[in-house]
């Protein structure tokens, strides 16, 4: 009996030895961040810069892969299932923590397959319309709506998205209709909307160039504070007071990942937040800002984004398969 004991005291001491000796070592070889969306859209452009930063920054490859489709989940399912070393990390989208669970019913919890690593990027949605609309301001916008039949269309990200569920938001506090138009991410819903498929959709402030290019007119932001990049844009609250909804980009690791791995991933990312060149490349991105949260802090805004959610998917009674 005592060997036995013995023998599983060894093994268990040999595992705490081999992931201690393994997490002083990394990183050894290239990292993968991979991105649950495609090229061009906010999380990204800023998987991009991390990547770039990190690999000046720790003297290997940073690259980025991407992994499209189901609002995030086939990124998901795609590093939860790869090897636990830290090595393929995924660039979260906040709907996937904080939306997916409550409105996908055969799709596992991202929270319960991740750990978070580090924040890493804030933003906020513009409401972008097409030129062509007679509006240039959110009431007019609203007025317009309200005397079109049949009710015009929107665009989104797709079913679920936060493009989606701030234009659910916004149509209840406005006491509006349209037609939501779902697309395969953000690249797809802004070219629907500039062609005239749609009147209007929320984008990220990576749109920016297409608004001052005269492509889209944008007419509010949805977070608390106007943006740095778009001061002369109202936000949604000066029209509807109390209105906020704002997205954050973080970076997770797989949940058997040594914490002693991911405690030093979580320096790195934190180190490169407060690259000069990495700030701006995020700010040329469309006024994205780096997010540096302690460990806490980030665990408190993802619990109280699920609650926000949580509660405007039941509203809206939205499930999907």
């Amino acid at each position: 009996m005592l060997k036995k004991v013995f023998r599983v005291l060894l093994i268990s001491i040999t595992g705490i030895y081999f992931f201690i000796a393994h997490a002083q070592q990394y990183p050894e070889k290239p990292i993968r961040l991979v991105s649950p969306i495609p090229p061009g859209g906010a999380p990204d452009l800023v998987a991009r810069a991390l990547a770039a930063t990190l690999t000046k920054q720790m003297g290997l490859s940073v690259f980025v892969e991407n992994k499209v489709g189901s609002n995030g989940n086939i990124a998901a399912d795609f590093v939860a299932h790869a090897p636990a070393d830290g090595y393929t990390l995924l660039i979260g989208m906040d709907s996937l923590f904080v939306i997916n669970p409550y409105l996908y019913k055969k799709v596992q919890d991202a929270n319960k397959e991740f750990k978070p690593v580090a924040s890493l990027a804030a933003n906020q949605f513009v409401l972008a319309i097409n030129p062509k609309v007679p509006a240039s301001n959110l009431k007019e916008f609203v007025e317009y709506v309200k005397k079109t039949k049949p009710a015009p269309a929107y665009a989104s990200g797709g079913n679920g998205s936060q493009h989606h569920l701030t234009m659910e938001m916004l149509k209840a506090r406005a006491g509006i209709d349209l037609l939501h138009i779902p697309y395969k991410g953000g690249v797809e819903a802004t070219t629907a909307t500039m062609g005239g498929d749609s009147v209007a959709m929320f984008s990220g402030t990576s749109n920016a160039g297409l608004i001052k290019s005269g492509k889209l007119k944008a007419i509010a932001v949805s977070g608390a504070n106007r943006s740095k990049e778009m001061p002369d844009v109202p936000t949604i609250a000066e029209t509807y007071p109390g209105f906020d909804n704002t997205i954050w980009i973080g970076l997770f690791a797989s949940k058997d990942t040594p914490e002693a791995i991911i405690q030093k991933m979580r320096l790195e990312v934190n180190k490169a937040l407060k690259d000069p060149a990495m700030v701006e490349s995020l700010n040329k991105a469309g006024g994205i800002e780096p997010l540096i949260t302690s460990s806490e802090e980030f665990a408190n805004l993802i619990k109280k984004d699920q609650n926000k959610y949580s509660t405007i998917i039941r509203s809206l009674n939205l499930q999907l398969d």
